[in-house]
């Protein structure tokens, strides 16, 4: 029996190589307009499927493959004896392999000057119907929707002569697939062009079961976005270790963005608990980095995962030793690295983030209520202006504190305040913070500047030579009065700037915006504090 190939496509990347794989491996090719005039072109003998249909291509090519002699080829079941007959009696002749792809519809309608009408035209109708026909029949028939298919199917054939099941079964789900999204993409464009209303259609693949939800008897799944580019979670690979569970990929992904959002060149490591920082830090090594982001909070530190924005190297894996972490995000692994890493715990789970250098390419971010799904676009930026509203000067030596302080308070819960200090030339540390508390000045003065006097106590009781030097309040005061504090949103009342005066901060980051400003500006001035109005609030719920 001969066997057959309809290929009729928009995207003809590859298609003449794949026609003559076909036709080497005994195939009678059958194709449509343009693309049968392309396979011609290069010498390839083509049945126009006019000859099949006994009907002309018509209507601007708005009807050609929808044909009983077309569908019925692709749609009976070869081991139905009536199936069979029917098909003999009506002359369809069976097709084994459908290589179609769609009009491009939605590189049409992201154009900026596209116009309904030019839209509609690149609604494709056959191919899909020809994709969803040979997609339900996979068992007999071999549907491609994308070229990047061409190589494995050629490859079964020059080997076996025929299509395998398993990958029959591949390019079935891949068709019906391809078709939804593209349907999706089609009611999107309709629905804001004829109903004005807006449709948000997702697509997640994968479906893999983690080892439990946010508590031990919550079930959880996670689902892939094929589409997005740049780090992410969903597509790092895990080295060693268990299995992750819910909480950890939410905690990773706060790392993530954590480390991002400081865009700094230097070497940076960010401990996460809770999806909170609770350690940030930068460093003229990944070492000293990772000691600062420890110091910043050592106690919560404890079961943290921990994301680097370099490679792992053998240095800082040698001083985790009697440190309890959770996980390891990075880059990569040196392979000594590795190898340390594993000895240290069977269960600490290692990951590999690819792409961590490259940009995130999604502009927005979800969040699901109860009923709904929440869309904003991502909080980019740090700051819309720099105003010194305060008779105190603002240094500018401390721009770059300033910008590592806020970064942080972007990730952290609201309201959110973090401190920051230099703790050598051009390294900085997150050496406090308060976060998700109803009013900030709890965030300021019972977390975030009480912490920051904690984890300054430790690095004081290990360092003889500074005990020798200074006393306790003195080293405080003395480190207090150089970093720079953030606040994710304005001040209501200036007793968040009183507060903060209280523990000998000088240096104040806030967005502004209150119908009190004047009031707090007036306070920091008689407090000889310097207080910088950034503009740009940075709320995380």
């Amino acid at each position: 029996m001969i066997k057959r190939a309809l290929i009729s496509v928009s995207d003809k990347t590859g298609v003449s190589e794949f026609a003559k794989t076909l036709i080497k491996n005994g195939f009678e090719i059958i194709s449509t307009g343009g693309t049968s005039a392309l396979l011609k072109k290069e010498g390839i003998e083509v049945k126009d499927v006019s000859d099949i249909t006994d009907f002309p291509e018509m209507m601007d090519g708005r009807v050609k493959t929808l044909h009983p002699k077309v569908h019925g080829g692709l749609l009976y079941l070869r081991d139905n004896p009536n199936h069979v007959k029917q098909a003999e009696e009506n002359g369809i002749s069976a097709i084994d392999i459908v290589a179609v792809n769609l009009y491009p519809f939605r590189e049409t309608v992201a154009k900026p000057d596209v116009t309904l009408e030019n839209a509609i035209e690149n609604i494709d109708i056959g191919g899909p119907t020809l994709l969803r026909a040979a997609a339900k029949n996979f068992a007999s028939v071999a549907v491609i929707c994308d070229p990047a298919d061409y190589a494995a199917v050629a490859d079964e054939l020059n080997q076996t002569g025929e299509v395998s099941n398993d990958v029959k079964k591949m390019l079935a789900v891949k068709a019906f697939r391809h078709t939804a999204d593209y349907d999706s993409a089609v009611d999107t464009f309709l629905s804001k062009m004829l109903l004005d209303e807006k449709v948000k259609r997702f697509s997640f693949v994968g479906g893999e079961k983690l080892r439990y939800g946010e508590n031990w008897h919550q079930e959880a799944t996670l689902y892939k976005d094929l589409n997005t580019r740049g780090p992410n979670i969903s597509n790092a690979r895990q080295l060693h270790g268990k299995e992750l569970s819910y909480n950890n990929y939410i905690d990773i992904d706060n790392a993530l963005l954590t480390l991002k959002n400081l865009n700094c060149k230097s070497p940076a490591a960010a401990i996460v608990k809770h999806n909170n920082p609770c350690g940030l830090a930068t460093g003229k090594t990944l070492k000293s980095a990772f000691l600062a982001a420890w110091d910043s909070d050592p106690i919560s530190a404890f079961g943290s995962i921990v994301c680097v924005n370099r490679v792992f190297d053998a240095e800082t894996a040698k001083i985790l030793d009697k440190k309890f972490i959770e996980i390891i995000a990075a880059p990569g692994f040196e392979p000594e690295a590795l190898e340390i890493l594993k000895l240290k715990s069977e269960t600490l789970r290692l990951i590999e983030l690819e792409g961590f250098d490259k940009p995130f390419d999604s502009e927005y971010v979800y969040k699901h209520v109860t009923g709904g799904l929440l869309e904003q676009t991502r909080d980019v930026g740090l700051f819309e202006k720099w105003d010194v509203v305060t008779k105190e000067p603002f240094p500018d030596s401390k721009k770059g504190l300033s910008e590592f302080a806020m970064s942080a308070c972007k990730c952290i819960k609201s309201n959110a305040i973090s401190i920051a200090y230099e703790y050598e030339p051009g390294c900085y540390m997150l050496l406090g913070m308060g976060a998700g508390q109803p009013n900030r000045v709890d965030s300021i003065g019972k977390l975030a500047a009480p912490k920051a006097r904690s984890n300054l106590l430790e690095m004081y009781n290990r360092n003889k030579e500074l005990q020798k030097a200074m006393t306790y309040e003195e080293y405080v005061g003395q480190v207090f009065s150089e970093c720079v504090m953030a606040s994710d949103a304005f001040f209501p009342f200036d007793d968040s700037v009183v507060c903060a005066n209280e523990f000998g901060l000088r240096y104040i980051l806030s967005p502004g915006g209150s119908i009190r400003d004047a009031e707090v500006i007036a306070t920091a001035d008689r407090l000889g504090v310097s207080l910088v109005f950034t503009g740009m609030r940075h709320f995380l719920h």
